[in-house]
């Protein structure tokens, strides 16, 4: 089952509970996906790897509001954004633990033989590709940080 019909299905679902959240969220799923596929050069169809791309761009856009938003005392506006994060999520991949991710920037640094702060690009870009959907990159980028300086 693709992703667009996965979202279609859960729409139903929520539609039919009157959860308006979920249905805002898998609403934006739809939207996004029907963008990325009209898109010049889209070609109409999405890969795998691109949908997943764009249902983390999703989630890092709510993250990233709902920190502006409680930063500034707005939990009321928060709240809807990190609800809509859980909904999300979903449909994302199993996401990796800090301890799995960290064996993996372990075992990179060691693979490529790097040694310092220099070589953080050439361990991040491994790693990112590896771990592609299953962790994000502030994660990442903060794991191979420590290791690299350490």
């Amino acid at each position: 089952m693709s992703l667009q019909e996965k979202v279609m299905s859960e729409m139903k679902t929520a539609m039919k509970a009157k959860d308006t959240v979920a249905l805002e969220s898998l609403r934006a799923i739809k939207s996004a996906l029907l963008l990325a596929k009209t898109d010049k050069g889209g070609g109409g169809e999405l890969s795998e790897e691109d949908e997943v791309k764009l249902i983390q761009k999703l989630v890092k856009q709510r993250k990233d509001s709902a920190a502006i938003f409680s930063g500034q005392g707005r939990n009321d506006l928060a709240e809807p954004e990190l609800a809509q994060v859980a909904v999300i999520e979903k449909f994302l991949p199993e996401q990796l633990t800090e301890e799995e991710i960290e064996k993996v920037v372990v075992q990179t640094i060691d693979y490529l033989g790097a040694t310092g702060m220099q070589d953080m690009g050439k361990v991040m870009g491994m790693v990112s590709k590896e771990l592609a959907g299953q962790a994000d990159g502030k994660t990442i980028s903060t794991i191979v940080k420590t290791k690299l300086s350490s």
